[in-house]
């Protein structure tokens, strides 16, 4: 009889591979994103707050910050697939949970089941990129990995957005139920184990992520990724209001600004994929941090001078491309650090990721509807914090790497 448990060891990266190991890594920030735009209509069938129904948001944000720092050792101990079967199948199951809900209490403690199991296939998939390429190659993937999944939450506000108009904000939550079991047949289907008996922790469950918290570099690796994506994230917090309070766009040129910039970031990972087969993934991270770091300066004085406020576009478009050089070659940086952890390493970059998210997003409306400030300095902020982090994986005797 059939079972996936029994599939032959996959040993090379493949592009069926790859592809479906794409699917999971943008099947979170799609269920993030989809269905943003039902919120309003949520908040009046549900009787509740807007601040409530965000709640929602908090909690698949939540769920999938921690669900990584569980996915990911448990796959260091018991191997890849089975814990992904299992989380694949979990994210199926709670996303039913979700469409049916009958009241906001279910429907957010669906969300933070739902996260927790999505996480499996977000936290899992690089592990599995990890146990499969080294050096350039390992780069490359992670660049393509990242910028494919990069698209999800471009394109999900607007498929989201015509969902709602014709089938409601439960018919969202069933077609992202319908896409968690789309995930689920491609793992079942696909996938195969990728780490060897040999190569599987055994000590206690959370000694591997102890043990690639105490590496300096990697713990350096995973403070600029987590930082770099708190600077994007607080851009994509801010940007309805400062494209649309601040300099006047209409809500469709909004949507077009916001579709250009999220095109600077995915064309920049296609480029830096093509790049790390000839320059050292660390010299792309840190031409690309010290970009990041002059675009949020550039935000932060424009932001509090008398320049037009349609200036802003430009450091953010050159800002939020710029993250495209970063995360992937960051990732591969990272997790070279940690070798056979690396599903703990995952863990703690994709865990950080998704705090720091959930940390900046709240803050950048903190001076009302009708001021960059706080976006411009949480931006700066954050990309000080990538620059020091960088500067604290540097060794002594390697700088190429």
């Amino acid at each position: 009889m059939f079972s996936p448990f029994r599939r032959k060891p996959v040993t090379a990266m493949t592009t069926g591979l790859l592809l479906v190991l794409a699917l999971l890594s943008a099947t979170g920030p799609f269920a993030t994103d989809l269905y943003l735009p039902s919120f309003p209509a949520m908040t009046d069938e549900l009787e509740a707050s807007a601040t409530a129904v965000q709640l929602t948001l908090t909690a698949f944000l939540l769920g999938m910050g921690a669900g990584q720092l569980v996915f990911g050792p448990l796959s260091d101990r018991y191997g890849r697939f089975r814990p992904l079967f299992l989380g694949s199948a979990g994210f199926v199951v709670a996303s039913a949970v979700c469409a049916l809900a009958p009241n906001l209490a279910v429907l957010v403690a669906g969300r933070l089941l739902q996260g927790l199991c999505a996480s499996a296939g977000v936290v899992i998939a690089r592990a599995m990129v990890a146990d499969l390429t080294t050096g350039a190659t390992s780069a490359r993937t992670f660049s393509l990995l990242m910028t494919i999944g990069g698209v999800a939450p471009v394109v999900a506000p607007t498929v989201g957005g015509l969902l709602a108009e014709h089938l409601g904000w439960r018919g969202v939550l069933w077609v992202l139920a319908g896409l968690a079991l789309v995930m689920f047949v491609c793992v079942a289907g696909v996938l195969a184990e990728s780490q060897p008996l040999h190569h599987r922790s055994s000590g206690p469950m959370l000694a591997g992520l102890s043990g690639v918290v105490a590496n300096r570099k990697f713990l350096g690796y995973a403070v600029l990724f987590a930082s770099t994506f708190g600077v994007l994230m607080a851009y994509i917090s801010a940007s309805p209001f400062v494209y649309q309070n601040l300099m006047g766009l209409t809500a469709s040129a909004y949507g077009l600004a916001f579709g250009v910039n999220a095109m600077g970031l995915v064309g920049a990972g296609f480029v830096s994929a093509r790049l790390a087969r000839r320059i050292p993934p660390r010299k792309t991270v840190t031409a690309a941090v010290s970009v990041l770091l002059t675009m949020s300066v550039a935000v932060l004085v424009l932001s509090v001078s008398a320049a037009p406020p349609l200036l802003l576009a430009v450091p953010i478009f050159f800002a939020a491309t710029s993250v495209g050089f970063i995360m992937g070659n960051t990732t591969s940086l990272a997790l070279a650090e940690v070798g056979l952890a690396a599903g703990s390493g995952s863990a703690v970059l994709g865990g950080g990721q998704f705090f720091a998210g959930a940390l900046v997003s709240p803050l950048t409306g903190l001076a009302g509807e009708e001021s960059a400030v706080p976006l411009a300095v949480i931006m700066t902020l954050s990309a000080l914090v990538a620059v020091a982090a960088l500067i604290a994986t540097r060794t002594r005797s390697a700088s190429g790497r």
